[in-house]
């Protein structure tokens, strides 16, 4: 379910927390479903359980899972509060990736075919 490279600059931390959101968001990890125990976790990564505590509460402050009291933690719906500076933070990667692709090269229908493609895959397909 997860690999955490060991290798990589970014804190361990942090890479759970992007594994995990990338499993809530392409729907693998479903909306009430629960995820595994940080004592879990952590035997099956070999790796600190405070550092998946870490992960977790960072989730949990995102709004992408909730805690429910000696039952563990579970993926929450759909984030209903939009953290105004995260979005902000998002678009302003995005128009540096996309500014960086067009002085590569990438024309217009490109972009627009790349977006398509990214919203269909998140999305489940063009039915939905």
């Amino acid at each position: 379910m997860f690999q955490i490279d060991l290798k990589n600059r970014k804190p361990i931390y942090e890479q759970l927390v992007e594994k995990f959101k990338e499993l809530i968001i392409n729907d693998v990890l479903k909306a009430d479903e629960k995820i595994p125990s940080v004592r879990d976790l952590a035997k099956q990564l070999t790796i600190n359980p405070n550092t998946i505590q870490k992960a977790y509460r960072e989730l949990e402050r995102q709004g992408y899972i909730y805690s429910v009291q000696g039952r563990g933690s579970f993926v929450s719906k759909k984030i209903e509060k939009v953290d105004k500076e995260k979005v902000e933070k998002l678009k302003n990667e995005i128009i540096k990736n996309l500014s960086e692709l067009i002085y590569l090269g990438f024309e217009k229908k490109e972009l627009i075919k790349l977006l398509e493609e990214t919203y269909d895959r998140v999305k489940g397909g063009k039915n939905k």
